[in-house]
């Protein structure tokens, strides 16, 4: 019996460990299959570490918001790196409207290294209604044209070819707009849940003009905002409207200069307006050439306007209509280089006939590359303020406080953000896999 016993725990041994080896078998198998599809056994260090950095490419730092992987996957005969110190080639891309509604793309690149001093800027244009595709397309094309300069020094330039399309001399174009662009608007939400409701309806109508010499732009929108509140007792509504019309008119005169004209009327619940309008004649000059606007500016604007204001509210200085005139100065700075951005604005304003009732406001954004994966960004706003002159009599509920349908009394405004950033690891960032999303 002893011998029996010895003997069937030998084979139960036996048995287990055969299954045990054919089920870590079938395991390894799979995992094979799964991550080794080539069957060509465990892959070496370098196909583990995935597309590595190309010999003799050059190194691109790309310092774009958008189109990142598609670049990538669009323009593979560089390598990418995500420290700009490492980078042979940064390539600074900014952008800014044109008058017909589309974009202007400024393409910067900077050399670096070897390439040092060999800088060049190319741009490329987006009409309003061009979809994302054709907008991509024409920034790699672009992008590509300007890489060539720096690829040909490289033995891969035996690896590129260029192609000419031929295109016959386009006639003359005829705006049948006169370059007029018009833009119609309308969004309407509704919400709520068992004890609240909102309803809320926007519209909005514009027709913009713009070019070398002229710049027009005149806009309306209009806001209906409702909401409901159920307590134990009663229900509790909140009413927002506001109409606003809005109309600029600027002459350009020379790299430096421009003269214009602003002009607004306005109704609004919030700020206790029945209904005013203003105009404001202005001057600006740029000590930079406006040429040079994506990249850098240092403008210094100057208005004074004329506001006639009709309040729905008696106001805390007891007034119900009023004829005003104030001055505004202001100074904004803008610069967007390789180490990173800034841009700040400094603006003081008064009235006329009581020069105590002003306002100052400071407003920052500033984004540091200060060293290797560190940067640094701030966003602030601060304002000084004592020329709330339509403030109403009778104040605020605490309704309307909670609900914010009326604009209160207060000497100061302040926003401030800050945020840091710190990336390491490998330079390189040539790899885009999209599954599971981005």
């Amino acid at each position: 019996m002893v011998m029996g016993n010895v003997s069937g725990e030998r084979s139960c041994r036996c048995i287990f460990r055969n299954h045990r080896t054919f089920f870590m078998s079938i395991v390894l198998l799979i995992y094979t299959f799964l991550f080794f599809p080539s069957g060509r056994g465990m892959p070496t260090a370098a196909a583990q570490e995935g597309p590595g950095p190309q010999r003799d490419a050059v190194r691109v730092f790309l310092d774009i918001d958008d189109y990142q992987e598609y670049i990538k996957l669009e323009v593979p005969f560089v390598d990418y790196v995500r420290d700009r110190n490492e980078a042979q080639v940064h390539i600074l891309m900014t952008r800014q409207e044109t008058g017909s509604g589309g974009r202007e793309y400024t393409l910067t690149f900077i050399g670096q290294q070897n390439f040092a001093g060999r800088d060049d800027t190319l741009k490329c244009v987006s009409r309003q209604l061009d979809p994302e595709e054709v907008i991509r397309r024409n920034i790699v094309r672009t992008m590509k044209m300007g890489l060539v300069r720096y690829v040909s020094k490289t033995p891969l330039a035996a690896d590129i070819s260029i192609d000419y399309r031929q295109k016959r001399d386009p006639a003359a174009v005829v705006d049948k707009w006169d370059y007029w662009v018009f833009n119609i608007e309308s969004e309407g939400q509704l919400s709520g849940e068992e004890s609240s409701r909102e309803f809320q309806i926007d519209g909005s109508i514009s027709a913009d003009r713009v070019t070398p010499f002229w710049k027009m732009s005149f806009g309306f929108d209009s806001e209906y905002n409702r909401e409901e509140y159920d307590t134990d007792t009663r229900t509790i509504s909140s009413l927002t409207r506001s109409q606003e019309f809005e109309g600029l008119v600027v002459k350009s005169l020379g790299e430096h200069w421009s003269a214009g004209c602003y002009g607004s009327a306005l109704a609004s619940i919030y700020t206790n307006t029945k209904f005013s309008w203003d105009i404001a004649p202005a001057l600006e000059y740029n000590v930079f050439p406006y040429s040079e606007s994506t990249r850098r500016e240092f403008r210094f604007l100057y208005r004074i306007d004329y506001t006639n204001i009709e309040y729905d509210e008696e106001t805390i200085f007891g007034e119900t209509h009023e004829n005003l005139f104030d001055e505004n100065l202001s100074g904004t700075f803008e610069l967007k280089e390789p180490w990173g951005s800034v841009s700040a604005t400094l603006e003081g304003s008064h009235y006329f006939h009581d020069f105590s009732k002003n306002r100052l406001r400071f407003h920052t954004n500033v984004n540091l590359r200060l060293y290797e994966g560190f940067s640094l960004n701030i966003h602030s706003n601060l304002e000084r303020i004592h020329d709330q002159l339509s403030l109403p009599r009778e104040g605020a509920t605490e309704e309307e406080i909670l609900l914010h349908q009326k604009q209160l009394a207060t000497q100061y405004d302040y926003f401030v953000e800050i945020g840091v950033r710190y990336t390491f690891g490998s330079i390189y960032s040539n790899v885009v896999n999209p599954r599971f999303g981005n």
